[in-house]
């Protein structure tokens, strides 16, 4: 049995401490949070012990796994510490905010002879799995076009408890709400993104970062995608999308949190689209979706048997680097050549967060 420690028991801390209790493999052996009551709640919650300080549970020999949940600027601290220590660890998305800080924990990681795995949940929703094996099977033909779509609402108090939409430690929209997206698309359409070009505003919130961005990608193979991702779709989150549509098909996966089919109109099988949709139109109460658990589970697997993790850092990194180039790129109000950056050894906006 693996032993975890949970960092952070905010919003999404439930998500973790609820699928480590229903896994048999994992035990939550302690919590941590600065603000001491609202640890000691959640460790009376999860029978764990709880601390204010997260090096205490890194001296302790019997913690296996941490689970980091903690706001996005403390995540690659937090994570090279606990990997200095001994400890896999799990980090909630983004890795980081910096490709610099993303490859001091993927490097410290291989150091270590540790395992980094980062929540990247929807990967592992049904419809998103469907519509990978569609992808890999070439029953799509080849991609010539994908978007990703998040039009979602945060009213104005979510962005003044000190760190959300703040350059040091959250980022914007794209950053926050749309990374998900961002991360499924580049890894449902495969390629090589060769080029980024976006435009980003505070249109909603008073906020030190965008509330808005729209991006177009150009793959090494000549497709394209378009990312639009805001925060400010009054009164509720309205739409959170992604699409892929190829030469022999054009598939829709949406809902609250990539849970539901929405269109999947695939050569040979048109005719059975309503009755699959009929049957499988899943979705989320909650923008988190329903695979943490899918997603712990997989890293507890590669750390028993010290196989890949299925959602790395080195995975999540891929993402991180496209958001920092749109946001170089709606800086800069130029594209971003993302081959001419890493044949120059650093990639596009590697040591800034946001604009």
């Amino acid at each position: 049995m693996l032993h975890c420690a949970l960092i952070g028991c905010g919003r999404v801390a439930p998500r973790h401490a609820e699928s480590i209790r229903d896994l048999a493999s994992l035990q939550l052996a302690a919590v941590v949070d600065v603000i001491g009551p609202r640890a000691q709640r959640f460790a009376e919650a999860y029978a764990a012990t709880a601390y204010t300080d997260y090096r205490h549970v890194l001296d302790r020999a019997d913690i296996d796994m941490v689970h980091i949940a903690t706001p996005s600027g403390l995540h690659a601290q937090m994570a090279v510490d606990a990997l200095e220590a001994g400890k896999h660890v799990l980090v909630e998305k983004p890795i980081a905010l910096t490709l610099e800080d993303a490859d001091r924990m993927i490097s410290t990681a291989e150091r270590k002879g540790r395992r980094l795995g980062v929540v990247l949940q929807n990967r592992f929703n049904p419809p998103v799995q469907d519509l990978r094996r569609l992808i890999d099977e070439g029953r799509l033909g080849k991609l010539l076009l994908g978007n990703a779509t998040v039009r979602w609402y945060r009213p104005q108090e979510y962005y003044e408890d000190g760190w959300h939409g703040t350059r040091e430690m959250d980022g914007g929209a794209l950053m926050n709400q749309c990374i998900h997206h961002i991360d499924a698309l580049q890894w449902l359409m495969g390629g090589e993104v060769v080029s980024v070009f976006a435009y980003t505003a505070t249109l909603a919130h008073r906020m030190e970062t965008e509330d808005t961005g729209v991006a177009v990608w150009r793959f090494a193979n000549g497709a394209l995608a378009c990312v639009e991702g805001s925060s400010i779709t009054f009164p509720e989150n309205l739409e959170g999308s992604v699409a892929i549509f190829g030469e022999r098909g054009s598939v829709k996966v949406g809902g609250t949190a990539l849970n539901r089919k929405d269109f999947w109109k695939v050569s040979g099988e048109v005719e059975h689209e309503r009755e699959l949709l009929t049957h499988e139109r899943l979705d989320s109460p909650s923008v988190y979706g329903q695979s943490h658990r899918a997603v712990i589970s997989a890293m507890a697997d590669a750390v028993d048997s010290g196989g890949k993790v299925l959602t790395s850092g080195r995975d999540a990194r891929k993402s991180l680097e496209l958001v920092l180039a749109m946001y170089e790129s709606a800086r800069t109000g130029r594209e971003v050549d993302l081959v001419s950056d890493k044949r120059g050894g650093e990639a596009s906006g590697a040591t800034s967060s946001c604009p």
